[in-house]
């Protein structure tokens, strides 16, 4: 296990935890830990969900850490530091087989949230906050909150959270689509891992199919969505799991999915 990321597996589920006290703000360092941390069990074909979550009650993440910004700004590099990291984490997760839900306690902010919006699901406990405040510092959201934000909750809506910088409520960031599902106060990891096992059950195929074409056709024109959508799903069904899936259904027993 890393300084600042540690893994656990039960069953097909693995939890990530990021563990920087007091907020656990997203460093390089951390960020390189989480990286390769969420490649390994994308690789790992025994893991079929991952749950990312912060450790302990007060945050699950609450940014990038700003310690770093005065040696970034001047270091006369390209280098971005945290923000150029959390990209990374983000790309990876969208590009991965495996689907990965975000556990969301106490305050989820700038890197954090962005770090989140790489997820594929987001379940958060009544008491989050979520927020991309960076202009409070005279600078703007650099690890996705002007991009995947706006696809998320519309452009009025990202506007408003990244030019006020204001925190907003669970519920709130609920009914705009940003968060998917939210639970009582001290449910977050509870509410991630049962839509993990759920998923944990169902086809890895199937799962790395759609994740593949909420990626690549979200943005782009209805009729190649549609011929994408079709290409998948005979994918699927010449499958190892699209025969297993359909034979159980048949013969009206749960289907035992392979993986291939």
């Amino acid at each position: 296990m890393g300084q600042f990321v540690s893994s656990a597996q039960d069953g097909a589920v693995a939890v990530i935890t990021i563990d920087n006290p007091p907020m656990n703000a997203l460093s390089s360092a951390l960020l390189a830990e989480l990286l390769a941390e969420v490649d390994r069990l994308d690789r790992d074909d025994s893991v079929r969900a991952v749950v990312v979550r912060g450790a302990g009650e007060r945050a699950f993440v609450a940014g990038a850490d700003i310690k770093e910004f005065p040696a970034l700004r001047d270091s006369g590099t390209d280098d971005t530091g945290p923000a150029g990291g959390i990209h990374e984490v983000a790309n990876r997760m969208e590009a991965g087989r495996t689907p990965f839900i975000a556990a969301i306690q106490g305050f989820c902010l700038g890197g954090g949230l962005e770090l989140a919006m790489g997820c594929d699901i987001r379940v958060a406990s009544e008491d989050a906050k979520v927020g991309q405040p960076e202009i409070k510092l005279g600078i703007i959201p650099g690890g996705g909150g002007t991009q995947r934000l706006p696809r998320l909750v519309g452009r009025g809506r990202a506007m408003l959270m990244n030019l006020t910088g204001d925190f907003f409520d669970a519920r709130t960031a609920e009914a705009w689509g940003l968060l998917d599902r939210v639970v009582p106060t001290g449910e977050a990891v509870e509410g991630a891992l049962e839509i993990a096992r759920t998923i944990a059950s169902r086809s890895p195929v199937a799962a790395g199919v759609l994740k593949e074409i909420a990626r690549t056709t979200s943005d782009g024109p209805f009729a190649e969505g549609t011929r994408a959508e079709l290409a998948g799903f005979m994918r699927c069904l010449r499958s190892e799991d699209g025969l297993e899936g359909v034979t159980a259904f048949i013969e009206k027993r749960e289907p035992t999915f392979p993986g291939r």
